[in-house]
C-alpha cells in the first residue's frame, strides 16, 4: 500500500455518531492489516490487564506490581517462564491476579459498526469488505504508452486518456463474537483486595466500558458491575487466610476470516479494467476495413496501419 491508501477502520459501538471525518491526501498513510483470531482478542485482554491496568500492592517486600497469569497455560509451563511466582512448595505467591475465559457467544444483537452482512465474493479470492485503493503505476504506465505510441507516434506523449490501473483491496466481513473473561483477584490480606480492586471500579469513571487493542485491532470491553467475593476468614481453623475477588468482563471482538483452516487469501487484490476491446471480425475474416483507406487520405495514418 502506498500514499494513497483509503483505509476503513472497524470502529466499536461507541464510536458511532462521532463528527464525520473528512480523509485528506496529506492525511493518507500506509498501514498494516493484520489477522484477527480469538487469540488476538485474548492478548489484547491480557495486555490490558498487565499493562494499561498495571495494578500494584503492599506486599512483604514494600510496593510492587501485581503479577498477571493466564490461567490456561500449563503448571510446568508457569514454573519454567517465572519461577518467581512459587515458593520453594510450588505453592503461589500472594497477592495475583489470573486471567481466563470463560466462553464465546455469538449474538446478533451485539455487533460492531459492520451491522449488515455482507457474503463475499464467490471466486478463489473472496473478499467482501473494500478497506484499500492504490494506483498501480507500473501496468498504468504500459496502458499509457500503448496509447501514446499508437496515436502520437513516441512513448510518454501528454495525454489526457485515463487509463489508470487499480489494485483494490478487500477483507472479508467482520464476524463479532462476545468474548466473556474472569479475572480473579487473590491476596493474603483484605488490604490488598482493597488496593487491586480500586482500579477496576474507578479505570473507567461513571461507565464500564474500555478498548483494548493489538496487531492494529480494537476491541470493546464492558465491565460488569457485579464484583463476588469469597474469603475463609469467618473460619477460625488453622487454615491460613485468603481472599479472592472475581471481575467478570465482556469484550466485544471480530474475526476477519477462518484463521489457519482458511481456504481463500486472508486479502483479496483486485485490478480493474480500463478498456474494453471488441474483437473485430473484419480482421479474422482478412476483410481490410474501409477505415483505413480514410485514415491515408486525411494524414491520420502514414501506412494503412492493420491488426491481423
Amino acid at each position: 500500500m502506498g500514499a494513497k491508501d483509503v483505509i476503513m477502520d472497524f470502529a466499536s459501538p461507541s464510536e458511532i455518531g462521532t463528527s464525520d471525518r473528512i480523509i485528506k491526501d496529506a492525511e493518507l498513510k500506509e498501514v498494516s492489516l493484520m489477522p484477527s483470531t480469538i487469540e488476538t482478542i485474548d492478548m489484547a485482554m491480557f495486555d490490558w490487564l498487565n499493562e494499561s491496568l498495571n495494578v500494584s500492592s503492599m506486599t512483604n517486600k514494600g510496593w510492587e506490581k501485581v503479577p498477571v497469569i493466564w490461567v490456561a497455560s500449563e503448571r510446568a509451563k508457569q514454573i519454567k517462564d517465572n519461577k518467581s511466582l512459587r515458593d520453594s512448595n510450588g505453592a503461589l505467591k500472594l497477592p495475583i491476579l489470573t486471567l481466563m475465559r470463560d466462553g464465546i457467544s455469538k449474538d446478533s444483537n451485539f455487533k460492531g459498526v459492520a451491522w449488515a452482512h455482507i457474503p463475499q465474493i464467490n471466486d478463489p479470492k473472496g473478499g467482501a469488505l473494500v478497506v484499500a485503493r492504490k494506483i498501480n503505476h507500473q501496468k498504468t504506465a504500459n496502458f499509457k504508452n500503448a496509447f501514446a505510441k499508437r496515436h502520437h507516434g513516441q512513448y510518454n506523449f501528454p495525454s489526457n486518456k485515463n487509463l489508470t490501473v487499480y489494485n483494490t483491496y478487500s477483507v472479508p466481513m467482520p464476524t463479532y463474537v462476545a468474548v466473556t473473561y474472569t479475572v480473579s483477584i487473590r491476596a493474603e490480606y483484605q488490604q490488598q483486595i482493597n488496593d487491586i480492586l480500586t482500579p477496576f471500579v474507578t479505570k473507567t469513571g461513571q461507565i464500564n466500558n474500555f478498548f483494548i487493542t493489538k496487531d492494529g485491532h480494537k476491541f470493546e470491553g464492558f465491565i460488569q458491575g457485579d464484583f463476588s467475593q469469597m474469603d475463609n476468614s469467618s473460619n477460625l481453623g488453622s487454615d491460613e487466610r485468603s481472599y479472592e475477588t472475581s471481575v467478570s468482563i465482556r469484550v466485544l471482538g471480530h474475526l476477519l476470516g477462518d484463521g489457519p483452516n482458511a481456504e481463500r487469501p486472508k486479502m483479496a487484490v483486485r485490478e480493474n479494467a480500463v478498456q474494453i476491446v471488441q474483437v473485430r471480425e473484419r480482421a479474422a475474416l482478412k476483410d481490410e476495413p474501409s477505415h483505413i483507406d480514410a485514415a491515408i487520405n486525411t494524414g491520420h495514418s502514414k501506412d494503412g496501419f492493420y491488426k491481423e
